[in-house]
């Protein structure tokens, strides 16, 4: 049977616009997005994995090392300290950003699971005895499972999971069920990588603290979508990677609040993260340094700093409007493929859309729309027990963000078709 859809004579829902907002604009800052693949436009709609950079970024870190690249802290020299002002800078940009009290809450990792990594092997080794417990999702990203899972097998703790109902949702009447007095934390994602569920974490947070129970947020999908106020959520920690919001690769943040990281021990020890060292004793240094040993990634925290006043100087109410315009239109057009199904249909969702073709493998459906130059992302999303729930072993993904267009929406799903015809 031959399929047809003729997506741009549709009109699903009202022209996206939002004033003050140009997106074919905003495409001119990504020097990527001009890119040919297999002689076709490039149509990246991939951005959960990892996003573009702008111009701006680009250059700065192009800058860095054109210009005044040296170590910081160390040395007296010109180059050394004024990358040390840029460094720390950069701190101070990351935690106005997110509303952090204290620059030294701010702690530079190489992404989100490294700084989960950190509060399971420092938080969770100083204040967590055997039998104690750990409450997780059901969607939670492999980094947020197997840092706990480690720490679980050392210490003797126990994982108790808070499930998902079939739309993708967090099913909060259970998390009051789950609690006890062995419940030492809560860690949580904020937005679902591989379904864009976007959780009540306030709610969350809310029921946790009223049990005196810590949370931790995982807002690597979280960051990019949404505007982060960590004073006013009230968590104890917040982590997110730099390269998921138009920044460098190898950067990421962990918050913390500042009583919370005094009471850590250190993470690794070296350079850097001590004040005095003998062969007696070690005096390790004060917030942020104790947890940043070695040579850091300067020129990544420089980078995320302009990605993040790029980010800013876009507007992220403009953005969060026009993704979640640009998710609308997607939902509709794809739902016009009635062979397509999508998983994960929750009520709060940010623009992340997983499906699977009925009898096509994930797999295949990347490989055939990469033709056209289209990238979406195929597997399980590391969340194996969310295809575990849904019963599939894997799910095609797009995920959009606010330099995605309506037009590249309209070619994804006229490829899909493709798809549908080539497997009929």
């Amino acid at each position: 049977m031959r399929h047809s859809i003729v997506i741009k004579d549709k009109k699903p829902i009202q022209e996206i616009k939002v004033i003050g907002f140009d997106v074919y604009k905003i495409r001119e800052d990504f020097p990527i997005l001009s890119t040919l693949v297999r002689g076709k436009p490039l149509i990246y709609l991939d951005n959960a994995a990892t996003t573009h950079k702008p111009q701006i970024v680009i250059h700065n870190v192009s800058n860095f090392y054109a210009t005044y690249n040296s170590n910081i802290h160390r040395g007296v020299h010109y180059l050394s300290e004024f990358a040390t002002r840029k460094y720390e800078i950069a701190r101070k940009t990351i935690r106005k950003f997110i509303n952090a009290q204290y620059d030294e809450e701010i702690i530079f990792l190489r992404g989100a699971t490294e700084a989960i990594n950190l509060v399971a092997q420092t938080y969770g080794k100083k204040n967590f005895k055997e039998g104690d417990e750990i409450i997780l999702t059901e969607m939670e990203h492999h980094s947020n499972i197997v840092p706990w899972q480690i720490l679980a097998e050392e210490k003797n703790l126990k994982l108790r999971v808070l499930p998902i109902d079939d739309n993708g949702e967090l099913i909060i009447d259970e998390l009051q069920n789950l609690i006890n007095s062995k419940t030492k934390l809560i860690s949580v994602v904020h937005i679902s990588n591989s379904l864009g569920t976007i959780n009540p974490i306030e709610e969350i947070i809310r029921i946790a603290h009223s049990n005196n129970i810590p949370v931790l947020i995982d807002g690597a999908q979280s960051i990019q979508h949404l505007k982060i106020d960590v004073k006013k959520l009230d968590c104890e920690f917040f982590v997110f990677s730099g390269h998921k919001i138009y920044g460098p690769t190898g950067i990421g943040v962990l918050y913390g609040k500042k009583h919370l990281l005094e009471s850590m021990p250190p993470y690794q020890g070296g350079g850097d993260m001590i004040k005095s060292v003998s062969f007696e004793k070690t005096i390790y240094n004060d917030l942020p340094y104790k947890f940043e040993a070695g040579t850091p990634n300067i020129v990544g925290a420089i980078g995320l700093a302009e990605a993040i006043k790029y980010f800013e100087s876009v507007g992220i109410e403009y953005i969060m409007n026009y993704e979640n315009q640009l998710l609308n239109y997607a939902t509709e057009v794809l739902a016009e493929i009635k062979e397509l199904k999508i998983i994960g249909t929750a009520k709060d969702k940010a623009s992340v859309i997983s499906f699977v073709l009925k009898d096509i493998h994930p797999h295949d459906i990347g490989t055939i729309v990469d033709m056209d130059g289209i990238a979406i992302r195929t597997g399980h999303h590391c969340t194996e027990p969310v295809m575990k729930h849904f019963g599939v072993p894997a799910t095609s993904r797009a995920s959009l963000c606010f330099y995605n267009t309506k037009e590249e929406i309209d070619q994804l799903a006229n490829s899909l078709i493709k798809v549908i015809q080539m497997f009929s």
